[in-house]
């Protein structure tokens, strides 16, 4: 293949996953950094977790994704008596057969909507730790491998209303980014309700024109492009100093890990590919900072107290590092 046809390919799978986010807009008013940042995930074979107050298109969001997607997806709602097995799946005994037999839970899809994850206690919550990391889920001591691609999206109420048990760190640090969706703006909030008067029903993304635009080889293309996108030493040191500088804070009593470094480098890769470039630069790194870190780090109480927030300390850093030349 030559160079100018790989470059049209490339092109084309650009404009695959582009076409994407104009579909979700079709559905999602605003939101943008939110959409940009679920294409991310796509491309680097990440998990996004989804957080904001209840009614701000969170869940919309992800089954806009799914419709514009030609993948299979499947939707959990997480309630407090929902248990492992009614995600991974179980062995069920068939009195025919006299045998048992696997019958697969919904976490065999391709896009996972988990829905309100923090409403549902630890235990089941970690369900989705194998799956997440591993790309299987291992029943009765069989491991069985999950579809491929294999995407969690997962909303969550703020932590602070009723009824909500808090992701423990070893479940949030399998999320490549969290995403804060803010209550929309005046004028957005506006054209929603114009929306609405206009017969818009969130229950039904095919009337509102919302099709599917890109499947798995589309995705497969594109993430391959992702891999060929180049990152300089200077760059890689970027990283790893802002990473490095989040352990080194007073705020914080835990830091980034090697692994919030490491998924840093794929999502600014992501961020340059969708740009246009094959290079990643320092406002690569800058741009997907604070989704792919923030969930990272705990605060120190005494921090906290004082109303300090990871995204305040993250801003603080990356004010502070020397930007490679």
């Amino acid at each position: 293949m030559t160079e100018d046809t790989t470059g049209a390919t490339t092109g084309s799978h650009r404009a695959a996953l582009e076409a994407v986010r104009g579909e979700i807009a079709k559905a999602v008013v605003g939101q943008d950094s939110a959409v940009t940042g679920l294409v991310v995930a796509l491309l680097c074979r990440g998990h996004v977790l989804l957080e904001g107050v209840p009614g701000v298109a969170k869940t919309l969001l992800v089954r806009a994704l799914a419709a514009s997607l030609e993948l299979d997806t499947k939707r959990v709602q997480f309630t407090p008596d929902l248990m492992p097995s009614d995600i991974t799946g179980s062995l069920v005994y068939d009195s025919r057969t006299s045998q048992f037999s696997f019958q697969e839970g919904p976490v065999f899809t391709n896009l996972l909507l988990a829905d309100e994850i923090n409403r549902t206690p630890p235990k089941t919550q970690a369900s989705l730790l194998e799956a997440m990391e591993e790309r299987q889920v291992t029943v009765d001591g069989t491991p069985r491998p999950l579809p491929e691609p294999f995407l969690v999206a997962a909303t969550q109420n703020p932590v602070e209303y009723e009824g909500t048990y808090p992701l423990p760190e070893a479940q949030l640090d399998r999320f490549l980014l969290k995403l804060n969706l803010p209550v929309p703006g005046r004028e957005q909030e506006i054209d929603v309700l114009r929306r609405h008067a206009d017969g818009f029903s969130p229950r039904d993304l095919a009337a509102a024109g919302v099709t599917p635009v890109a499947g798995a080889t589309e995705l497969a293309a594109a993430r391959d492009a992702v891999a060929r996108v180049t990152v300089s030493t200077d760059i890689a040191g970027y990283i790893v100093d802002l990473c490095r500088a989040t352990r080194e804070s007073p705020s914080l009593a835990m830091g980034a890990s090697p692994r919030g470094a490491t998924a840093l480098l794929s999502t600014a890769r992501a961020w340059a590919w969708i740009s246009g470039r094959d290079y990643v630069t320092p406002d690569d790194v800058k741009a997907l900072a604070l989704p792919t870190l923030r969930h990272r780090l705990r605060l120190r109480p005494e921090a906290e107290m004082e109303g300090v927030s990871a995204d305040s300390v993250l801003t603080g850093i990356l004010s502070r590092v020397p930007v490679p030349r």
